[in-house]
């Protein structure tokens, strides 16, 4: 068991070592994983844009409404484009800030989020004809409405003759309304050819003509598109037209080297931290110290890659909540070792002793725990943009302290407890044992 206990101590003490080096080093050739982090928009730099609603004649719990399906659409729409992890929240109660990690462009961002992406199919009237590229005015086009985007079922990309096409699927409602559009269009044209307009907000961005009776809910918009205008025409359809109109008020790029300097300012000051928390804890507890020092090293590494996993995005904030949960980390610790000391110094065995400073610290640390959670919790709930990004890495930081703390360390000492050589009171900083109990 002694043997069994030793060799696990060491296979773990590897395990984390390895698990620290790929996430935060090179060394390995696998890391470092902690690149693979989504970084904020004050760290990784980009474009934030606030957009105003028009209220028109809404009610106000109508235009609350519109506000709240306006974010979603914009968000549908931002993730169709693929865009790097973007921050949407509301402002008051007409305002959308949307904030774009990693863009490079004002313009193509505004052009990409801020349009309206109402799409709409037109019967032209006989006897009038519409050019792609034409403004449209609903009021004196010259033709009635079909159908709009919201009965398309997707859109896509593909290739046509060489040039690059929008395909779109059409729901079957909208499928029975254009076939029976194209049969109305080649009875009444005696064999010429009648027009289908295809509208964006105010602009005909293809005038197909029809010559004969389309029965098929697969259609295409031919046009002279470029291969970035036919992505982000399709992205925009998907996405879904806004239910508002928005008006930019604010537009702001941000440079990414005020914020790459300040991580790796952070980065430097977290280092240079770590060690000075690891001597003290080595000096101050000894071999103790050490399995604090791993199971922090532990904490670390567990800390960027759950972020990863969960695709949540470091801010400058956030850098902020991983530093508080490292203190809470390390203070869970500190309450342990000194109730070990205290339990070794009155004559108790390592295992006695291990058993009674877990029970009795316990409280402290849950509480202290629970109650800066909570608070995160609340924070996360009611804060906005940085507020959320300090809560989110709290919450994360503050679980996975304990989790390294109260489990890991104490697998870790336990297995101590069983080896011969490493239950010698010295090892625990405890200088004078009076033997009143065993």
């Amino acid at each position: 068991m002694n043997k069994q206990s030793q060799w696990l101590l060491i296979f773990m003490g590897l395990a984390i070592i390895v698990l620290a080096l790929v996430t935060f080093t090179n060394l390995l050739g696998v890391g470092p994983l902690v690149n693979k982090l989504n970084l904020g928009l004050d760290i990784e730099g980009g474009v934030a844009i606030v957009f105003e609603g028009e209220q028109k004649n809404m009610s106000d719990e109508e235009f609350a409404v519109a506000i709240e399906q306006t974010k979603n659409v914009l968000g549908r729409r931002i993730d169709a484009f693929g865009l790097t992890e973007p921050n949407i929240t509301k402002q008051g109660t007409g305002r959308i800030r949307i904030e774009l990690p990693g863009a490079k462009d004002v313009d193509d961002a505004l052009a990409q989020v801020g349009k309206t992406a109402v799409l709409s199919f037109y019967q032209v009237d006989n006897g009038s004809f519409v050019t792609d590229g034409s403004p449209f005015d609903a009021l004196t086009f010259p033709g009635k409405l079909l159908f709009q985007g919201d009965k398309l079922e997707t859109a896509g990309v593909g290739v046509d003759q060489g040039s690059p096409v929008v395909t779109l699927k059409l729901s079957k409602d909208a499928s029975d309304i254009f076939s029976g559009a194209s049969q109305e269009i080649v009875s009444n044209y005696d064999g010429a050819q009648g027009q289908i307009a295809i509208i964006l907000d105010d602009l005909v961005i293809s005038s197909p003509l029809v010559s004969s009776y389309l029965d098929s809910k697969d259609l295409i918009i031919k046009g002279r598109f470029t291969s970035d205008e036919v992505i982000m025409l399709s992205s925009l359809i998907r996405g879904g037209a806004l239910p508002l109109d928005l008006e930019e008020v604010q537009t702001t790029f941000i440079n990414a080297t005020l914020g790459r300097t300040a991580l790796e300012q952070s980065i430097k000051a977290g280092i240079f931290g770590l060690i000075a928390v690891f001597l003290i804890m080595l000096v101050r507890y000894r071999y103790a110290g050490l399995l604090a020092s791993m199971a922090l090293l532990l904490y670390g590494a567990l800390l960027f890659i759950v972020m990863i996993l969960f695709n949540a995005t470091l801010t400058l904030p956030g850098i902020a909540g991983l530093v508080l949960s490292v203190g809470m980390a390390v203070d869970a610790n500190v309450i342990i070792f000194e109730r070990l000391r205290e339990e070794m110094s009155i004559g108790k065995s390592l295992g006695g002793a291990i058993k009674a400073s877990f029970s009795k610290a316990m409280t402290t640390i849950m509480d202290s725990n629970m109650t800066t959670l909570l608070a995160a919790v609340i924070l996360y709930n009611f804060g906005e943009g940085p507020i959320k990004g300090f809560a989110v890495t709290l919450m994360i930081g503050i679980t996975l302290s304990l989790f390294t703390a109260v489990v890991v360390t104490r697998i870790l000492i336990n297995l101590s407890s069983r080896v011969p050589m490493l239950q010698k009171p010295v090892l625990y900083a405890v200088k004078g044992v009076h033997n009143e109990h065993r």
